[in-house]
């Protein structure tokens, strides 16, 4: 709706019987057969009286040209808008595929184009290039590898013997530095 208050819908149920005939062009008795027949069930009022909406009325019109111009029995109108209304819903559940095919298509490009990228840079990972491009923080500084080859294990308990102190000390660096 645009905002108008007074604006109704096409299927909203707003015109009791005497005026759904009047627009139709039909007795309120024909509308009453009509609804028995199942051809065109309006919707209820709380009071359980009929309300027609305006859809209902346009269905109406067409329930008595089929009738009075073609010569359509009144079995033979239920089936036609029987077939009418599962045509309107094949067409709705078609725009609705239609449009998820449409998005399914873009979702798919663009996984593709993920894909083609990333093998180009397992590909260039082959030739010997990074997958994750390591920064220089500086001109002077050597690139910092985020994951050093040889990290030796770092101990919490103290050495056991002085020996293990020595060795250490022998090897220019204690196994802190050398983790540095």
């Amino acid at each position: 709706m645009s905002g108008n208050p007074f604006e109704v819908a096409d299927d909203s149920p707003v015109y009791v019987i005497s005026v759904a005939a009047e627009l139709s062009g039909l007795h309120p008795q024909t509308l009453r057969a009509y609804d028995r027949l199942g051809l065109v069930s309006p919707g209820r009022s709380s009071g359980r009286g009929r309300r027609y909406s305006l859809r209902d009325v346009l269905l109406l019109r067409e329930v008595q040209r089929l009738s009075q111009e073609d010569g359509v029995n009144l079995s033979g109108i239920k089936q036609i808008l029987e077939l009418g209304a599962e045509l309107d819903r094949a067409r709705r559940m078609l725009a609705e595929m239609t449009a998820e095919i449409a998005q399914l298509r873009a979702e798919l490009e663009s996984t593709r184009a993920v894909a083609a990228r990333l093998a180009g840079l397992v590909r260039n990972r082959a030739a010997g290039a990074q997958l994750v491009p390591v920064r220089n923080l500086g001109s002077s500084r050597a690139p910092v590898d985020p994951v050093p080859q040889h990290v030796p294990p770092v101990t919490s308990s103290p050495p056991a013997s002085s020996a293990t102190n020595s060795s250490a000390a022998n090897s220019g660096a204690s196994t802190e530095e050398r983790i540095k």
